[in-house]
């Protein structure tokens, strides 16, 4: 018997938390594109649609990168049409990643209404994933985000280092702040705080946020995107949802990390984060036992167990 059928994980309601938090699940994008093998397209769809009969709202689908640089996902325009009815029969959303104007159109032409950008808050990364300044992003982002306003598609941008580089090492808050209030200022509607190399603690989250809030950024306009590479993933989302931000990404069996920066492990597990949501008595709308038995169906398919610990002993797989 698994112990959600025991009624477990007890829920327990903290002070001053959110009632609900949406769960914006990245393991189709985020956690594939960084799998060595190249996962069929047919599966691809397969694990985006259990996903939604999960009970998730919003699963980012595919990126229209170049597929030169991500390979594993140069099935795109292949894949989302096998999805895309998932929108209009479900409501579920379905973003994908653009990182320039050809991307954007790529994603337009197949009916995609969100969005996804991915900016960084360091130079050295900024050269390393787009091979421009920070700058320079920021100036090839903004036609995106106008084209893309203009035709009333909502607009996500992903911050990356923004608690630590693994060039660079600290990254001042100022700096994150200074890249986060241009992508607002261009019209993005939300914005994703990305610890791409998991060194983020509790402290240092709130710090940020609250700056960026007296800088003008609304906490509802932000999510939170960490990775678990020092197992601080859980403790940074509840100091996020403390200071009231209510979108936490998360990617289904622990899926992902960054090609990018070899440090990177993998994002913050969806079946683990809402364990923790249940147990606060925070609704999701997920069903956390579907979920799992997703997981453990893409785990195969991948060849491996997921590291997820809640995936781990609901499944009893080691």
């Amino acid at each position: 018997m698994s112990t959600p059928e025991l009624g477990l994980p007890m829920a327990v309601a903290a002070p001053d938390l959110p009632a609900r938090v949406r769960i914006y699940e990245v393991g189709a994008r985020d956690g594939l594109q960084n799998e060595k093998a190249t996962v069929p397209t047919e599966v691809k769809a397969e694990f985006v649609r259990r996903l939604a009969d999960s009970g998730l709202t919003t699963i980012e689908a595919t990126s229209f990168v170049h597929p030169k640089w991500v390979p594993q996902l140069a099935d795109a325009e292949q894949l989302f049409p096998l999805v895309s009815d998932l929108g209009r029969s479900s409501g579920v959303h379905l973003p994908v990643l653009v990182p320039n104007e050809r991307g954007l159109d790529r994603a337009l032409a197949l009916g995609a209404r969100h969005v996804a950008l991915f900016a960084s808050a360091t130079e050295s990364f900024a050269k390393a994933n787009l091979n421009r300044t920070v700058d320079e992003s920021l100036a090839m982002f903004e036609p995106v985000v106008s084209r893309a306003k203009a035709d009333k598609v909502h607009v996500r941008s992903y911050i990356s280092m923004c608690f630590g580089d693994p060039w660079e090492g600290p990254v001042p808050i100022h700096q994150v702040v200074r890249v986060c209030k241009a992508l607002m200022d261009m019209g993005c509607d939300e914005l994703s705080l990305g610890d791409t190399i998991g060194v983020a603690t509790p402290g240092h989250v709130q710090t940020l946020l609250a700056e960026l809030n007296e800088e003008g950024v609304p906490t509802s306009a932000l999510g939170v995107h960490f990775h678990d590479t020092y197992g601080q993933a859980l403790a940074n989302t509840l100091a996020a949802l403390q200071h009231g931000v209510t979108t936490v990404d998360a990617s289904a069996g622990g899926l992902g990390g960054c090609p990018y920066a070899k440090s990177a492990t993998g994002n913050l597990a969806t079946e683990d984060l809402v364990w923790m949501l249940q147990g606060l008595g925070i609704d999701t709308g997920v069903d956390l036992a579907r979920l799992t038995a997703t997981s453990v169906w893409m785990a195969e398919r991948l060849g491996r167990p997921s590291p997820s610990r809640t995936v781990k002993a609901l499944s009893h797989k080691e």
